[in-house]
């Protein structure tokens, strides 16, 4: 298990009117994992605000490059919308490649960061876990609710930790929680 551990979420939005920040650091604290420790030592959650998709494709090779450079177990998260231009995260993750290897990211590091896609917005994921169904074929109703926000990323904490069961997940939330164990999967070993 890594003593030093650093985790940080690029995601899309503009500081103060994003949910994201909430549900991320949320989520990450209900996991409880060990290696994420956000009050103690020296691991610590940051997140990022990056604006648009277009602005966080471009600004992720300098972040993994920052984390890789810190050492220890650093890890990348990047949150984003699959909008209507994209039909499945992997898709997506292919145009965040391009520009890694445009700036001269290797496959290996570029594989070390954690791909975390909602379709059509977050707020898909959270209609789902509060209602128990959603539509990705729609954008979610807008949340702008901090409480509704932090509920859902408690709920999903648990599905992920098998104390809640449910219906069957939105596909792009599979796929992002996929994502998500094989980087436990990882730093467990």
């Amino acid at each position: 298990m890594a003593s030093r551990t650093q985790i940080v979420c690029l995601h899309e939005g503009l500081r103060g009117r994003s949910i994201d920040p909430v549900f991320i650091r949320t989520l990450l604290k209900e996991l409880g994992h060990a290696w994420i420790r956000q009050w103690k030592g020296s691991n610590i959650i940051r997140t990022v605000d990056c604006g648009g998709r277009s602005n966080l494709i471009a600004r992720m090779p300098a972040e993994l490059q920052a984390c890789i450079a810190m050492g220890g177990d650093t890890t990348l998260m990047v949150w984003a919308d699959l909008d209507h231009d994209m039909s499945d995260g992997n898709q997506l993750r292919q145009k965040f490649h391009e520009e890694a290897k445009q700036n001269g990211i290797a496959d290996d590091d570029f594989d070390r960061v954690l791909f975390v896609f909602a379709k059509d917005r977050l707020e898909n994921w959270i209609e789902f876990l509060l209602k128990g169904s959603t539509d990705e074929a729609q954008e979610g109703p807008r949340v702008k609710d901090g409480k509704r926000v932090a509920a859902a990323a408690k709920t999903l904490a648990q599905r992920c930790k098998g104390q809640l069961q449910g219906g069957q997940l939105p596909p792009s939330l599979n796929w992002s929680c996929q994502n998500w164990r094989r980087l436990v999967e990882r730093m467990n070993a």
